[in-house]
């Protein structure tokens, strides 16, 4: 019962409390502030960018970490692809 106060009372102080906070990546934060002296239209394509590849990394990670289970799955589609065409 006294966890279960203590966790509210934690939830309802974060959500209450007005604190700006910041937080990005550095490769965004740079993006940001280098694009916003050239071009205001570049700021989104860096942002883009980083984005991008920031969200590549784990779907890399995951099929190395899956290669197997991949390749076996891929054999099976094409081999039924095969059969039905």
């Amino acid at each position: 019962m006294l966890n279960k106060k203590i966790v509210l009372s934690i939830i309802l102080f974060v959500i209450a409390s007005n604190i700006d906070l910041t937080a990005q990546c550095a490769m965004c934060k740079a993006a940001a502030e280098s694009s916003l002296k050239s071009d205001s239209r570049a700021i989104a394509r860096g942002l883009n960018s980083g984005i991008l590849y920031l969200m590549t990394i784990p779907y890399i990670l995951l099929a190395f970490i899956f290669k197997n289970q991949i390749k076996t799955l891929l054999q099976i589609w094409f081999k039924k692809k095969k059969t039905t065409s």
